[in-house]
């Protein structure tokens, strides 16, 4: 089954190149265990746009959006066995920000696709 590693997070500007050599080589050895469908990173909302559906008028805003606490600042699919399984991918995913961002704080929310 395929499964979205959706991470969410405040925004404190750039990652540490460190950690984004570290989220690299992960992304690397879950492609040669062949797990990895794909991932990325998202760049902050200041170039974003929300492009809104509400009583029948789409209405679209410009980042930043100053009042979200947490974005989505990158995402991951995996193809695994289990949702056991994506909790262990995303656990090694989350220790490389302890060891390499420390002050960074946020979730990742695994969802199975359809």
């Amino acid at each position: 089954m395929r499964y979205m590693m959706i991470v969410k997070g405040q925004e404190l500007g750039n990652p540490p190149q460190e950690l984004v050599s570290a989220i690299i080589a992960l992304g690397e050895e879950a492609t040669k265990a062949g797990v990895m469908v794909g991932m990325g990173g998202l760049l902050p909302t200041a170039k974003a746009a929300r492009v809104r559906l509400s009583g029948g008028k789409i209405t679209v805003t410009d980042g930043p959006f100053t009042e979200a606490k947490e974005v989505i600042g990158g995402f991951t699919t995996y193809e695994l066995a289990s949702m056991e399984e994506a909790i262990e991918w995303t656990k090694r995913f989350l220790a490389l920000h302890t060891e390499y961002w420390p002050a960074w704080e946020g979730e990742v929310e695994i969802r199975p696709m359809a």
